[in-house]
């Protein structure tokens, strides 16, 4: 690990100066991911600013007939709120599945979304819910425009994520077919019924999070398993590496879906 400054914000406008005044710094969610690259000498900041003291980016509250969930709550604390359970219960059980209870601890949201790993969990409810990102700038970002590509996505430098807002669905329903060690996704479907339609996000089986289109139209037409029976996915532009092949992931992502229906109900 390489030497760096460490700052411990307890405002978000104290953040924010922060990283306008640090250019090459890097925020500090649940550092479940961004510790261990450090400890690897793989990333080297001129400084780390914390966000895990800063109150107003925590919580859960109900907005709009819907949830909006503050960028450094945790998955655990997700995952366990009964507010979530009764709103978006889809939500609170894709939180209990991410990790193990030391990731589920320490991990957060906003963290989570930001970083946008490939076979990340979050990445799958906030696209497949259309919820939006809100951040420190006033910006409001739609899911279809958040996430950009592998490990990228639309926050400027100097922009921090402070919440998110998940529009309650009619129905909606995750699955997804873990890797043994690490409990991320090899695939995951989320699948939800909501009153602009049908919306189908798969992770961990392309470089980004993306919708599956050719799903939707099928479950827009009949929500049921069977709807999808002849929906066959293009493997071209998905993963292939040790843990399952393009041709694999393709499979899946429609086995997973039928099974994110049958959560669903």
């Amino acid at each position: 690990m390489y030497a760096f400054d460490y700052f411990r914000p307890s405002t978000l406008a104290e953040a924010a100066q922060l990283l306008a005044s640090n250019p090459e710094a890097k925020l500090l969610a649940g550092g479940q991911t961004y510790i261990p690259t450090l400890k690897q000498r793989l990333a080297k900041p001129s400084a780390l600013i914390d966000l895990a003291h800063i109150a107003e980016l925590r919580g859960i509250s109900e907005e709009a007939g819907g949830l909006t969930i503050g960028a450094m709550t945790r998955h655990a604390e997700v995952a366990a709120s009964p507010v979530v359970k009764r709103v978006i219960p889809a939500l609170a059980a894709l939180a209990e599945e991410i990790g193990d209870p030391q990731v589920r601890n320490r991990g957060t949201l906003g963290g989570s979304i930001a970083n946008n790993d490939p076979a990340a969990d979050y990445p799958a409810a906030v696209l497949g819910l259309g919820a939006t990102v809100r951040t420190s700038k006033g910006r409001a970002i739609a899911a279809d425009d958040f996430f950009t590509g592998m490990f990228e996505t639309a926050l400027e430098p100097d922009e921090i994520i402070t919440a998110v807002h998940f529009p309650k669905p009619e129905k909606a329903g995750y699955a997804k077919f873990p890797n043994p060690a690490s409990r991320y996704a090899i695939v995951g479907v989320f699948v939800a019924k909501t009153a602009a339609g049908v919306r189908v996000a798969v992770t961990g089986a392309a470089p980004c999070v993306f919708r599956a289109t050719a799903i939707e139209q099928a479950l827009q037409s009949a929500w049921s398993e069977a709807a999808i029976d002849g929906v066959r996915i293009d493997p071209a532009n998905l993963n292939s590496d040790i843990h399952a092949s393009a041709e694999y992931r393709a499979h899946l992502i429609t086995v997973m879906a039928k099974r994110a229906l049958r959560a669903a109900g």
